[in-house]
Formats: structure tokens, sequence, C-alpha cells
């Protein structure tokens, strides 16, 4: 981590001192130095998490950090699902501030301009998600001319599906600002190592650092057990359940499971495909001529978004979770299936799939139907091995992602980011 970029202080100082007269930011600066606890700022677009990962995981990364003793803000124009208690200004939890939505190409409001610079002003460490968010090479610019440090979360968008995907329009993006906001950031973050090689070449004057997500484990410490969503979603415990839970997307390969449904249907192989998520209605209205296509409506049913200990409970009443997207940063639907002891499937198309496959948890098969229905079939006539995954999966949340591990990495590149070496 010693290649990180530093950026100095405007001011030299001993952080035993505080000046006579501090400048807006200057007290808490300091504050923070002394305690060896930062000031870090989270700036997140709509924080709903119908929308996915990148909303789970700033709601991790600030609710653990604060836990630690940072004093945490998160910035939003969309604070859908902020926890309640973020809204009150409490000890150990992150701070939320609202700003105004921004205009076109990305401009704040007056307000919000004002308010965003105050706040970078008073942070030690600004981190930014996602490449694509037009305000973000705006607050980038800022950090820079008030001489804060910031990194950025990429979460997977650089990744080679991805830039396929309206690949023009976001190669001029990148020309434009995107490119230099990354190569600025102290550092550009990834979440394995599979997305740091892929992404690297669209900002290869910048710095790399992979860390894995902070994945929240107190809802899986306890877990609730499969009969409140089998009581709630009418699922039957005779008959193998297979679980998706994720964004109702086409990168996600639904329409694949679905497929890989009929096939097993063809077979004699029967089950019951859970499809949990929120997605485009016009997506979903073709999953549903799909299924009616293919007369599996008795068998496939599109349960919606699933939250809390619901969700939960429902990755315990699956037998097995299947996931056979094209693209998957970190993926948490994959922990958190396996916190409770859900074995997995999926493809190459996760960034993580090597950490998951050694694991001896998860399945890593092609992103075919045939694939999936193959796949489905050997793991759920073999309850042993079902079984012996599950725990396998398990032990290795608890063991790899404990978060107290992880968000220790974090602080650690933080204060490096700012000069404070731990």
């Amino acid at each position: 981590m010693d290649h990180l970029r530093r950026r100095h202080r405007k001011e030299t100082r001993n952080p035993n001192q505080t000046p006579a007269n501090p400048g807006p930011g200057q007290t808490s600066r300091i504050t923070s130095a002394m305690n060896s606890h930062l000031n870090i700022t989270h700036f997140a677009g709509p924080i709903r998490l119908e929308l996915g990962g990148v909303v789970r995981a700033i709601l991790d990364m600030a609710g653990a950090l604060a836990a630690q003793g940072h004093g945490v803000t998160v910035v939003t124009h969309d604070p859908t699902d902020v926890p309640e208690l973020w809204r009150h200004n409490r000890p150990g939890v992150p701070k939320l501030v609202q700003i105004d939505p921004p205009g076109a190409l990305g401009k704040p409001t007056a307000r919000s301009s004002d308010v965003i610079n105050r706040i970078i002003n008073a942070s030690d460490i600004v981190h930014l998600h996602t490449p694509w968010d037009q305000l973000n090479p705006r607050i980038a610019k800022a950090c820079t001319r008030l001489g804060t440090p910031y990194f950025i979360s990429i979460h997977g968008m650089l990744d080679d599906w991805s830039m396929s995907q309206k690949s023009l329009k976001k190669q001029l993006f990148l020309k434009l600002s995107a490119k230099a906001m990354l190569e600025h950031a102290a550092a550009v973050h990834c979440t394995a190592q599979a997305e740091l090689d892929q992404s690297k070449r669209w900002y290869p004057g910048g710095t790399g650092v992979v860390v894995p997500l902070i994945f929240d484990l107190d809802p899986y410490l306890l877990l609730p057990g499969p009969e409140s969503a089998r009581e709630h979603f009418n699922i039957d415990p005779s008959t193998p359940a297979v679980l998706f839970l994720s964004r109702l997307h086409v990168k996600k390969g639904v329409h694949i499971l679905i497929d890989a449904a009929k096939i097993l249907a063809d077979r004699g192989v029967k089950i019951q495909l859970l499809l949990a998520g929120t997605g485009d209605e016009p997506y979903i209205a073709g999953l549903r001529s799909q299924i009616q296509r293919l007369g599996l409506e008795d068998s496939v049913r599109l349960l919606g978004m699933v939250k809390g200990e619901q969700k939960v409970s429902l990755y315990e009443a699956a037998d097995v979770f299947a996931l056979p997207t094209s693209q998957e940063n970190f993926g948490f639907v994959l922990p958190e299936a396996l916190a409770c002891r859900t074995p997995a499937i999926t493809t190459r198309g996760v960034d993580i799939w090597p950490e998951l496959e050694s694991s001896g948890s998860t399945l890593i098969i092609d992103q075919t139907a045939d694939a999936f229905a193959d796949a489905l079939a050997d793991l759920l006539s073999d309850d042993a091995r079902r079984e012996m995954m599950g725990e396998s999966g398990r032990s290795w949340v608890l063991e790899t992602l404990n978060p107290e591990s992880v968000v220790g990495r974090y602080s650690s590149l933080y204060h490096q980011a700012t000069g404070e070496d731990r």
C-alpha cells in the first residue's frame, strides 16, 4: 500500500496543538488526527435498496466505519432506505446529509454546492462511489482544490462486460472527465483482483487497490430458520427450492434460469424456482411471458422485493441459490446465501468467483441453461454434498468477511492517504 497517492495538508502543524483561530474544518481535522479517528464522507447516489449491491455496500461500509469510531457522513439526494438512526446525529452511527437532486450533467444547485464544499473541507477523506455518477467528477475537483484526498469505489462498472454495454457513451464520459477523476484519486477501490485486472486499462495513470466489501454479519449470526419464509411465500418443503435473489435485469440472467427450469421439468425433475427482486417493468413482463409460454406457472414464482429477516429466512428455505449473471462485482447475495448455509451456483462473471470456488461452497459453471440445469440436477440429488457445501460456505463467510478485519484495512488505507500511517 506504499504506492497510495498522498495529499499533503495545506498547513504544517503539531497534531497536539490547536491553532488559536482554526478555520473552517480545521478543528474537526485536528481532533480526528489526535485520536486516530478520521472524518470520512461518503457521497452516494440514491439510497434505495431496490437499486442493488452498490447501495448495500455504501450502507454497510459507512455503518462499520462509524462503529469503529470514525466520524462518518453520508451525503445523498435520496435517503429513502437510510437507517432511521442516521437521521438524528447519534454517536457511533453515520450522519446523514441530504442535498438537492443534481441538475443536467450532474450540476449541483447553489445550495448543494455550498454544502458539498463545506463538508469536503471538514473531511479527512472523501469516498466516492461508481465512475458514472455525473456529480462525482465535480466532487473530485473540489477535493483536489480543497486538499482533501478521495477514494473511488468502481463497483464492477469498469469490468469487461460492463464496458461492452453502451461502450461509446462510457468511453466518451471517461475521456471528458471520469479518467482524470480516477487517475487523481488517492486510490481506485476494487473488491477483487479480477476487477482490478479488468479495470486498470481505463485509468493507466491511477492507483488501484483491492479490498473486499464490508459485509454486515449481524443478520446472519443467529439465523431465524426457514419456517417464516415457507409460511409467508407458501414454499413446499417437500419440493426442492431454487432461489434467485437480486435485481431482475437481463445482466443477471434470470431468463437463463427459467429456461433451465424448463429443461429440468422436461427431464421430470420437480423444483420450485423462486425469483426475488424488483426490476424494470418491461423486463419483468418479458419474464412473465416466458414463464407462461414454457408452461411453468405452477413451478416458477416472482416474489417481489424481500428484505430484512424475511430475506434471511428465504435463503434458509432454499436448497440451492442460483445466479446466472453476466457480470457481478462482489455479489452480496452470494455471501448472504452462503452465510445461511445455502450452497450456490454461479458463473465466472462474478469477480470473486475464484474465492467462492476455492471455499468449497459454490459451483462455477458456464452461463447457459443446459449448464445450470445439469448443475442443479446434480446438486439437488445429493443431500450430503449440499450440506457439506453449505457448512463450508458459512465458515468461509464468517472467517474471510469478518467486518472488523475488513474495516481495519479501509482505515489503514485512509490513514495512509492522509499521511498518518498506522
